[in-house]
């Protein structure tokens, strides 16, 4: 019975494990229990999105391209792969992984959290970043590390200066925060550290989105690269609701703060893009002079104050975040509720990546768009690229004469998913855009700041990308467009008239040139009308006549593309209905156990394909590319196209966004100083002084764990160690720099030859003193 008990209880167990594998935790990676533990331990019960897609393909041995905001769970993603794949550590192996991080303080919140992941794992970490003292590093290095995390600056500077140092038995490649490495200059030094690792590794690339110049390093030094991608970044939510409004440039301000203020509730958070961080500060700084405390986000600021700022806007002890785009590509704000476009993004990829922000799991939002004139050809690009049709909002004079008319009209193009764009009210942009000049008079900081804003803006229209020659022909075809429906209501009816009078006012043409009304005015006055007056007639009949031909002619030719098109039409309805009368004619293939002699795919291999593209990473990397427009002076004036002279080809190259030209032996550190990647003698002096060496190649008397001064999960790791500057260097354990009794073959063999050595010197020393006489007595020599 008690046999019978236990085997009941065994398989109950075994059931309950399999259950717990098929729910798609962490269990069902089958990880080994320290890996395991060490998860638990931290607290996660249930993979994120990006680590439920990118763990099983990682550790597969797939090369993976991960594109993940900051907070959706990426550190994990490649850590614990990492663990799994590792283990435990092995002396005889060196240096089997390598993190790559762009900053410093990233590196080190990377080592903490692989020490609370790796705790119940012998694994042995090194950090390697500037700042540091570099001896300390050579201690930890001489301990044979599993695990390097560096930033690039370090670990180059470490690569010229130590001889035996190599990354040739690195097995697993980490490139953490990829497009921020490549925006700070790093691309030369990953080429480098690029070349000298192993072809068998296995490299991971983790970034918020995927610049041009990091998909050619994807393609350089990855192979068959599996991008991963979470879905809600690719297609716009159909929660989400679009709002286009037109005005002009420096009416924007007013705009932005009436739907802050009347349109925006007070209790939804709303995301504010701009094109640079001048428009940030100015932004900033209007809004606190309106009773608004907003948080504020841009490229080149503090660490400390961006995780302030952000962390604030996440609490909703702030309810607005003004950012620019280079800044809020690795923030991650689940609840946002809208999105206003300041500034309308030049790509629509861009767009989409903005407005994906808002309305996710299952919530509703809005986006509003402000739109210049100049904006107008993004505007269409954008509803091309999403396959929406786009119309103007019904004029003024159209809702005055049948208001419900136009509504039902607006709401069925809506339903079938068209794009209505309209003006901004003018009459509350009049009474904003003075309270604005007030605020902005009596503002030392805003006068000061308007003319950098000014300056900025006409950098960033240089820099950003052209729309597209088609837009721009359609753009002229387009019809005037009415106030925004989203503003009838709020308007009364003698508003509305007041409208519709200022734009038949803009719309007005004059039938007669000045000239012809003199002449009128003087003939009315019974007073001789000028000889200019005739002149004028004989050429307006000559004009009229010429324009009358061009309009008789573009509505013969649109008549004839509407017959066309219903001919066409009615022709592929004929087709299909003869096509369905037709009998296929029977097949008696089996296709389960049929074989061509044709492959399947012959066309596919062959490049003959239409849609061949489709099926290859590579292409799918394209597709996902994504060059943001920098949002400071420094940045802007690097990604204009520039010229470059080339000293063997005796000419000048020019160089497209995201090339530098270096001077050659320097180093670009975290901190963005360039430094001489030359030997400075610190590691030999070191030897010299510790009786140690660094040779990550592995040391087959290294297995004994007493020894180490870096495990992952023990007090004394490396980390503690440390020295920071101005402070001390502390030892984790006593006497860790004796020198060692043990000797190794090498040291055996050299010590061996010096014996040798002074032996035969001695023998040739004794034999030039002693000189014999012919008696056979010693004596001296004359």
């Amino acid at each position: 019975m008690a046999v019978l008990a236990s085997s009941k209880s065994e398989l109950k167990r075994k059931q309950k494990q399999e259950k717990k594998s098929k729910s798609g935790g962490f269990e069902s990676l089958k990880l080994s229990p320290n890996v395991y533990r060490g998860i638990k331990r931290k607290g996660y019960q249930v993979p994120t999105p990006i680590q439920r897609k990118c763990m099983p393909l990682i550790l597969a041995g797939n090369d993976v391209v991960a594109m993940a905001r900051t907070g959706s769970g990426k550190t994990a993603a490649f850590l614990i792969p990492m663990l799994e794949k590792l283990q435990q550590h092995v002396p005889q192996a060196g240096v089997r992984a390598l993190i790559l991080s762009c900053s410093r303080e990233l590196a080190i919140q990377t080592l903490k959290f692989a020490k609370e992941l790796g705790r119940f794992t012998d694994l042995r970490i090194s950090l390697l970043v500037g700042g540091d003292s570099m001896e300390s590093q050579f201690e930890e290095l001489a301990q044979n590390p599993d695990i390097i995390i560096a930033t690039p600056g370090r670990l180059m500077h470490h690569l010229s200066e130590i001889d035996d140092m190599s990354l040739r038995t690195v097995e697993y490649v980490v490139f953490d925060e990829a497009d921020q490495l490549f925006e700070k200059g790093f691309a030369e030094q990953l080429y480098k550290i690029l070349s000298q690792l192993n072809e068998n590794r296995q490299t991971l690339l983790f970034s918020a989105t995927l610049p041009g110049a990091l998909a050619e390093f994807a393609k350089a030094g990855l192979r068959d690269p599996q991008l991963v991608r979470l879905d809600l970044e690719m297609k716009i939510s159909p929660d989400l609701k679009l709002t286009f409004l037109t005005l002009r440039q420096e009416e924007k301000y007013a705009a932005l703060l009436y739907l802050i203020r009347e349109h925006i509730s007070s209790d939804q958070q709303t995301l504010v893009f701009v094109s640079t961080k001048y428009h940030v500060e100015f932004l900033s700084i209007l809004c606190r002079e309106e009773g608004i405390e907003p948080s504020v986000c841009y490229g080149d600021m503090d660490q400390d104050a961006r995780k302030i700022h952000v962390s604030r806007f996440r609490a909703r002890k702030t309810m607005l975040l003004i950012v620019t785009d280079v800044a809020a590509r690795g923030i991650d704000i689940p609840l946002l509720d809208n999105v206003i476009n300041f500034d309308f993004p030049a790509k629509p990829k861009l767009f989409v990546h903005r407005v994906g922000r808002a309305a996710r799991a299952g919530r509703t939002g809005a986006a509003f768009s402000l739109v210049t004139s100049e904006d107008m050809p993004y505007l269409l690009d954008l509803h091309l690229f999403l396959s929406k049709p786009i119309r103007a909002a019904p004029t003024e004079e159209e809702v005055l004469q049948d208001m419900d008319g136009a509504m039902s009209t607006v709401d069925q193009a809506v339903a079938n998913g068209e794009t209505v764009y309209g003006r901004f009210p003018q009459t509350v942009i009049d009474l904003l855009s003075d309270r604005v000049r007030e605020i902005i008079d009596s503002s030392a900081e805003l006068s000061a700041l308007q003319r950098p804003c000014t300056k900025a803006f006409k950098l960033y229209a240089k820099t950003k990308a052209k729309p597209s020659r088609e837009s721009i022909k359609r753009l002229k075809d387009l019809s005037r467009e009415g106030l925004h429906p989203v503003f009838w209501n709020l308007l009364g009816g003698n508003e509305l008239t007041a409208l519709a009078f200022s734009e038949r006012l803009k719309a007005f043409r004059p039938k007669q040139t000045i000239l012809e009304a003199e002449g009128e005015a003087a003939k009315s006055k019974h007073l001789k009308s000028d000889q200019w007056v005739d002149v004028m007639r004989k050429k307006r009949a000559i004009h009229e006549e010429v324009i009358n031909k061009v309009h008789q002619q573009r509505s013969t030719e649109n008549v004839r593309k509407e017959v066309l098109t219903e001919n066409n039409s009615s022709m592929g309805e004929e087709m299909q209905v003869s096509g369905s009368k037709r009998k296929k004619p029977k097949s008696f293939k089996d296709e389960e156990y049929f074989i061509s002699s044709v492959p399947t795919n012959q066309h596919f291999e062959a490049g003959l394909s239409v849609r061949a593209n489709q099926g290859l990473e590579s292409n799918r990397l394209e597709a996902a590319v994504l060059d943001l427009v920098a949002d400071d002076s420094e940045g802007l004036v690097k990604q204009k196209s520039a010229y470059h002279w080339d000293k063997r080809s005796k000419k000048y190259i020019k160089l497209n966004n995201g090339e530098r030209v270096t001077a050659s032996g320097k180093v670009k550190t975290e901190g963005g100083a360039k430094v001489k990647a030359k030997k400075t003698g610190i590691y030999k002096k070191w030897k010299e002084r510790s009786h140690s060496k660094v040779s990550l190649k592995g040391d087959a008397n290294d297995g004994n764990g007493e020894d180490s001064r870096s495990f992952a999960g023990a007090p004394g790791v490396q980390g503690n160690n440390r020295r920071f500057r101005g402070g001390q260097k502390r030892h984790s354990i006593p006497n860790a720099n004796v020198r060692s009794e043990i000797k190794d073959i090498e040291q055996v063999r050299k010590e061996r030859q010096k014996k040798a050595n002074r032996i035969s010197h001695m023998k040739s020393k004794s034999k030039k003193g002693k000189k014999f006489n012919k008696n056979g007595k010693r004596g001296r020599t004359k």
